[in-house]
């Protein structure tokens, strides 16, 4: 205790040290040099996500969850200190300050490693693999908290936020209900197998079964993703809701992801071959950055979110396209962990950054937030209904799709960027995320003691 104490003093000196001048880091230092602001924020955030990251672990939680308490943190410090400031630019709908501008673009570059990371937990056999429950699971896990999102979404939103009015006038109500059913459908890979994984039941069927659902549906998640992202663009255009148009982008979004895996499958083990033949020093990471950042732009350019291009990418990239770097096969997602630990932290600092605490001295978000926390678990627990194998314990797979992680936060990053959420409702959106990531490891265990001793 004395060390998590030693931690947060050390973490509060250096904050403090950055926001001197009022909070305006410029004046901290003499230096003109735009690249010192950038340098301070960088390292405060860099500090805060990494203690932030410890501290939880050391407690048992995920380490995703240290660091949006501790952007949490930064973002609201002005409620305790007067002139507080510092962050209040990467707080701006629109950002113009530099230092801010470059922050949000190195978490923007985050988001997409941290989906080709998520890709890479996968691959296309593991897929065919899954079998006919994992796919049904990862259906209901959809469909079902969809609709549950939807109907509370509905009853507690019944007028559109004046600062989403102020961006798009004739925004309609129901694109708020459908992006909040939609960021509800998402489960987190990586949460859900470093849990099972501490828990030594990796490689039960119940496991196999969550995972591959979880895989499965994410994709799913993604697909929803571009095309409620697309619908809400049209909406903000004053376009009025389309069927063809939807159909349209539902077609290119599976189109994509069917073409960049067949080619992907069929020219990538022949690129790479290409690319052990050169000399240059760590071509397998630069080689493998490259694709993923092809098809991330490449999504992008057909009106997708890059993050598909990104998850795609690590759909499509095996290790066993790595032999020819090395005698043995090389995991490349070892080698990503660096730039990993680099980038990523700055997005969910980024994503703890923009809750605004004052928004829940509204009684009305507490409603909200609880019922979508309900909406959020109960959901997943219809994925039991999926599983076709006797004697499994199916509670035990529904509460392993609880998670949202990081993948929720993605969605309400996005949300927040296409002014289809308010300051309340992002907040909201964190908290059940933070929530759902944090129940989902002490359910899991007590839930399979509780089937061991039944047997």
């Amino acid at each position: 205790m004395k060390k998590i104490f030693l931690i947060i003093i050390l973490y509060l000196f250096v904050s403090f040290i950055a926001i001197a001048s009022e909070g305006d880091p410029q004046d901290v230092v003499s230096h003109t040099d735009p690249v010192v602001s950038v340098l301070i924020y960088f390292s405060v955030i860099l500090l805060a996500a990494k203690l932030g990251g410890e501290i939880f672990e050391r407690i048992g939680q995920p380490a995703v969850l240290g660091e949006l308490v501790f952007g949490i943190l930064l973002g609201n410090l002005g409620l305790i200190i007067p002139g507080y400031n510092l962050f209040d630019a990467l707080r701006a709908e629109n950002i113009t300050e530099h230092w801010a501008v470059v922050m949000s673009s190195i978490a923007s570059i985050g988001v997409i490693i941290l989906l080709f990371e998520v890709g890479l937990e996968s691959t296309l056999s593991d897929m065919k693999k899954v079998g006919k429950s994992s796919i049904l699971v990862a259906c209901i896990g959809v469909i079902c908290p969809f609709i549950l999102g939807y109907i509370v979404s509905v009853i507690f939103i019944t007028e559109v936020p004046e600062s989403i009015l102020a961006m798009a006038p004739n925004f309609a109500i129901y694109n708020i209900h459908i992006f909040i059913g939609a960021m509800l459908c998402v489960t987190s890979v990586g949460i859900t197998a470093r849990v099972l994984q501490d828990m030594g039941l990796s490689n039960t069927k119940e496991s196999r079964i969550i995972i591959g659902a979880a895989i499965t549906d994410d994709i799913l998640g993604l697909l929803i993703l571009a095309i409620v992202s697309n619908i809400i663009i049209s909406a903000e255009q004053g376009v009025a809701f389309d069927l063809p148009n939807i159909l349209k982008i539902a077609l290119y979004s599976i189109a994509f992801l069917v073409l960049a895996v067949f080619i992907g499958v069929k020219y990538v083990p022949k690129l790479f071959n290409l690319v052990t033949k050169m000399q240059t020093h760590d071509m397998l990471l630069i080689s493998s950055l490259l694709f993923c950042f092809a098809l991330s732009i490449l999504s992008n350019l057909i009106g997708l979110a890059t993050i598909i291009g990104a998850s795609a990418a690590g759909l499509i990239l095996e290790d066993v396209h790595f032999k020819g770097f090395n005698k043995n096969t090389i995991h490349l997602r070892e080698y990503l962990k660096p730039i990993a630990t680099i980038f990523v932290p700055v997005f969910f600092i980024q994503m703890g950054v923009q809750v605004r605490l004052e928004t829940f001295l509204d009684p009305s978000i507490f409603g909200i937030a609880l019922c979508l926390i309900l909406a959020a678990v109960i959901g997943k627990q219809f994925c039991s209904f999926g599983v076709l194998e006797k004697g499994l314990n199916k509670t035990f797979i529904g509460l392993g799709m609880v998670p949202r992680g990081e993948v929720g936060l993605i969605f309400a990053g996005i949300g927040k960027s296409l002014n289809v959420i308010d300051d309340g409702l992002f907040s909201v959106v964190v908290i059940v995320v933070m929530v759902t990531t944090v129940i989902t490891p002490p359910l899991l265990k007590w839930n399979w003691k509780r089937f061991k001793s039944s047997i």
